[in-house]
C-alpha cells in the first residue's frame, strides 16, 4: 500500500516499479533504455544462446565477452527478446579478432545442428585470414568488401540494419555493404548465396575453423517492427 504522505516523485517511482513487475509477470520484455535497445548477452553466461555443439567447447565467456575459438560451430540466439525472431531491426556488437580469425554474424537464420546455416545472411568477420578475400563488413557472397581497415587485437563496432529488403552493414561508422534485395536475384543450388533471403529469424555467431578466435561483447538489438 502506498502512503499518501509520500512525495510525488517517490509515488511515481513505485508506480513505475509496479509496472515493470507486471510486465515481467506477463512475459513482456521492457527495453533496456528509452531508445528501444535490448541486450542479448549478460556478459557472464551464455544464457539465451544455444550452440549446435558441432565442435564442443567452441563458445565460452571470457572477460565479459563471448569467446569463439575452435572448429566449425555456430551459436544461435534463443532468448526471450522477440522470441528470437527478428525481421526489421538494428543489431550492434563490439568485436575483436585474433590473427587469422574467420568468423561471422548471421541474421534471419534458424538453429541448425550441423553444417553452414542454410537460412539467412552472413556478415563477415575476417581481418587477416587470407584464404578468404572477403573481409570484415562483407555481406557474404552478396556484396563483398575487400579492404582491411580494422585491426586484429582491437575492438571495433559492428552494426547491421534491416528495413524491408534493405540491408546496411556498418563497421566503425563506415558503410561496408548497402544492399536491397530484388526479385530475380540469382540464388542457384551451387551458389554460396543460396538461402540468403530477407525473411525473419534469429542471430548466430560462427566459428569457421580450428584457427579461428574472435570475441563479441555489448551485443544488443533494437526491433523496428
Amino acid at each position: 500500500m502506498v502512503n499518501d504522505d509520500q512525495p510525488p516523485t517517490e509515488m511515481k517511482r513505485l508506480a513505475f516499479m509496479t509496472l515493470l513487475g507486471a510486465a515481467a509477470a506477463a512475459g513482456t520484455l521492457v527495453a533496456d533504455d528509452a531508445t528501444g535497445w535490448h541486450s542479448l548477452f549478460d556478459g557472464k553466461t551464455l544464457e539465451g544462446w544455444k550452440s549446435n555443439e558441432e565442435v564442443p567447447g567452441v563458445f565460452t565467456v571470457e572477460n565479459g565477452a563471448i569467446k569463439v575459438k575452435g572448429g566449425r560451430a555456430h551459436l544461435f540466439y534463443a532468448g526471450k527478446v522477440q522470441d528470437a525472431k527478428f525481421r526489421n531491426f538494428e543489431f550492434k556488437a563490439k568485436v575483436m579478432t585474433k590473427k587469422n580469425a574467420n568468423s561471422g554474424i548471421y541474421f534471419h537464420t534458424e538453429f541448425q545442428k550441423d553444417g553452414w546455416p542454410a537460412k539467412g545472411y552472413e556478415c563477415q568477420v575476417n581481418n587477416s585470414f587470407d584464404k578468404d578475400p572477403r573481409r570484415t563488413g562483407s555481406l557474404y557472397a552478396v556484396q563483398d568488401f575487400k579492404d582491411v581497415f580494422v585491426k586484429d587485437d582491437e575492438w571495433f563496432d559492428y552494426h547491421i540494419k534491416v528495413v524491408g529488403k534493405h540491408i546496411t552493414v556498418t563497421v566503425n561508422g563506415k558503410v561496408t555493404a548497402d544492399y536491397t534485395e530484388k526479385e530475380g536475384d540469382p540464388r542457384g543450388d551451387g551458389d554460396q548465396k543460396k538461402g540468403r533471403w530477407v525473411s525473419a529469424g534469429t542471430f548466430a555467431f560462427q566459428a569457421h575453423d580450428p584457427g579461428c578466435e574472435a570475441h563479441y561483447k555489448d551485443i544488443a538489438v533494437k526491433p523496428l517492427d
